[in-house]
């Protein structure tokens, strides 16, 4: 694997959602942004995402698929990307982290990781 990772920039951003959440029975939903930016030299194409998502009782529930939202959007240098999920736990209060794989135009495939983020109803954490 070479340094192209370094190319891909993501930045994240959590939010909980009251109206989509029931505590009294163990359920909450979260919203999350993320924006993608490549910062280098390469264009690539994100073909697949990673996620590692873990509650405050240790259960981690893995999420692979194919690209984000429907989409494998390709980044010419320069370019961004932005989109928005969502994730339910049974705490209030947890975190994801994991990669993207990335494609450049020779055929490369390289890994563009996601920092770990907090995941938490406001006022949870004290």
């Amino acid at each position: 694997m070479s340094d192209n990772n370094k190319q891909i920039q993501i930045e994240t951003s959590a939010y909980y959602l009251p109206e989509q959440s029931e505590p009294e029975s163990n359920r909450y939903v979260f919203g999350y942004t993320i924006t993608i930016r490549n910062t280098g030299t390469t264009p690539a194409k994100l073909t697949h995402r990673h996620w590692h998502i873990t509650d405050a009782n240790g259960k981690v529930d893995e999420v692979h698929g194919e690209g984000v939202i429907g989409e494998q959007p390709h980044f010419n240098p320069g370019d961004s990307f932005e989109y928005s999920s969502g994730v339910m736990l049974e705490t209030p209060v947890g975190a994801m982290q994991g990669h993207y794989d990335m494609l450049s135009p020779s055929g490369e495939l390289f890994t563009a990781r996601i920092a770990p983020f907090g995941l938490a109803v406001p006022g949870s954490l004290h």
